[in-house]
């Protein structure tokens, strides 16, 4: 009788430390889930910015200053603040505008997604079909459309971090093409 009292016992504590490894797996799920909601709103949210500020979005892109932006803060430093916050009664070109954008995108990233990483640009072929995965590389193609990705260090279901390619770095978790905008 104390034999099954025992073994039942250890099936109990087995069931019990099963269900808590479950519960942390559904926490990190969770997680990360929170971050990618998180970052697809940021990257949603630039492109409405990027389509608002209509009068540089015309421009070339060498002057066009919300194209070439490679900001990653593996680092962990708060991006600076621009001269001009366009606030309130401010008036503000263009140009100083999208300093603001980029400046409140960036900040966004760093205080919200773990080693945040940003890129937008031109690029035709954002998914790289060899890896089954986003890429950070643009190919800068004046016809393609401009891109926004967003990525951040991510963890798998164990608590690791997530497959690095050959550079050490992550693919982009979300990459937002940015309609309307001209080729």
């Amino acid at each position: 009788m104390l034999v099954e009292v025992l073994v039942a016992a250890l099936i109990l504590a087995l069931g019990v430390l099963g269900g808590a490894a479950m519960q942390l797996a559904a926490l990190r799920a969770r997680h990360q889930s929170a971050l990618l909601s998180h970052a697809v709103q940021l990257a949603s949210s630039m492109a409405d910015r990027m389509r608002a500020n209509s009068s540089l979005m015309q421009l070339a892109d060498g002057a066009n200053p919300y194209l070439g932006v490679d900001f990653d803060n593996a680092a962990g430093a708060l991006p600076v603040a621009p001269a001009t916050l366009c606030f309130g009664a401010a008036a503000c070109s263009g140009a100083e505008l999208a300093r603001l954008d980029l400046y409140e995108l960036q900040r966004q990233l760093s205080l919200n997604l773990p080693g945040g990483r940003l890129a937008i640009c031109r690029d035709g072929s954002a998914w790289d079909a060899a890896k089954a995965s986003l890429r950070w590389e643009c190919d800068g193609n004046a016809a393609a459309p401009i891109v926004i990705k967003v990525g951040w260090t991510r963890k798998d279901s164990d608590g690791g971090r997530d497959a690095v390619d050959n550079t050490g770095q992550q693919a982009p978790a979300v990459a937002v093409a940015l309609a309307g905008a001209p080729p």
